[in-house]
């Protein structure tokens, strides 16, 4: 069987983990297997030593050389704005992914390496993800794309990018699951010691991180209360009120603020105490209890819909203690 080509588009100062991540993943893959069925490069415009922003020399071969077919996936490092740019501008670069596009069974990028898919034309009318930072700029250069700003990594089509730096592990573990197996990307999984799989949909960061770099002084005490509480309830009257606020004018300014509503903000720190509590091997009964859900099938319902998979199967794969789901 004809080994499929997986290629990896460096340049200087590019992201080493966006490189090395995804290099592992698939020769791990090879590793499990009796016949190997990865052929893996790293490919670069001039060829040769490129230096990642870590200072870490990776060898490459000439971008010229390499011709990309229709098995193949070709997968494009982020990096800082620095490096960024210039690889973004490098019409050499540019031409190869427009021409190997065509033939390839995936285009993919890792972090900010979409910008450069981006500037190539090859993502307009698609939904794709970068690492949280550049959303906004992503979203404001490039208006023909869709910027899906929660997701891991997303797959359009044959085009796939992911977030930041280690979603790259969590795309590429996916790209092997659609290659070869369930069984084989779990087994991966559990060789490079990764503490979980995690689906294309979680989000990039819990809403209390984003909550406590947005929410500024004006809201602040009011989160920090919330997240103490959350067994009470948490309903626009009562949060009014604590805020010293009438009900629509704290709806408009929270909303505001913090880019969602308050019921919408209540749920997110409701999910994301379950999943804290699920690691520590907590009941699902108590959890339902001291998050404020009021039942396990609410807060189930819930926790599938958020983060893609069973709150059970979120635990095992955590670590908690085996608990049968209700």
């Amino acid at each position: 069987m004809k080994k499929q080509h997986i290629i990896h588009i460096a340049y200087d100062g590019c992201q080493t983990l966006d490189v090395t991540g995804p290099v592992s993943v698939f020769s791990a893959a090879n590793k499990t297997l009796e016949s190997p069925v990865y052929k893996i490069s790293i490919a670069s415009v001039k060829g040769g030593l490129i230096e990642t922003e870590a200072g870490i020399a990776l060898d490459s071969k000439k971008l010229s050389d390499i011709e990309a077919g229709s098995g193949d996936t070709v997968i494009v490092a982020g990096a800082a704005a620095i490096s960024l740019v210039p690889a973004m501008q490098d019409q050499v670069l540019r031409d190869w992914l427009m021409t190997a596009a065509g033939r390839v069974k995936r285009l993919s990028s890792v972090c900010s390496g979409s910008f450069i898919l981006a500037k190539t034309g090859l993502l307009k009318g698609k939904r794709a993800a970068t690492h949280w930072l550049g959303c906004d700029r992503l979203a404001r250069d490039f208006p023909d794309l869709e910027v899906d700003r929660d997701a891991l990594f997303v797959r359009d089509g044959k085009v796939w990018t992911s977030a930041g730096v280690t979603t790259g592990i969590d795309m590429t573990l996916s790209m092997v699951e659609e290659d070869l197996s369930v069984d084989i990307a779990n087994l991966v999984a559990r060789q490079l010691v990764l503490y979980a799989r995690r689906p294309g949909n979680q989000s990039q960061f819990s809403s209390l991180l984003q909550a406590q770099s947005e929410a500024g002084k004006s809201f602040e005490p009011l989160i920090d209360w919330m997240k103490n509480n959350l067994d009470k309830a948490l309903d626009v009257s009562h949060l009014a009120e604590k805020a010293c606020m009438s009900e629509r004018s704290f709806h408009r300014h929270f909303t505001a603020q913090m880019n969602m509503t308050p019921a919408q903000f209540v749920l997110s720190l409701r999910l994301d105490a379950a999943r804290a509590l699920m690691v520590e091997g907590v009941s699902f009964k108590q959890i339902a209890g001291l998050t404020g859900f009021g039942s396990v099938a609410r807060m189930s319902a819930a926790f599938e819909k958020k983060f893609g998979m069973r709150a059970a199967l979120y635990r095992s794969l955590h670590g908690g203690v085996s608990i049968p789901e209700p």
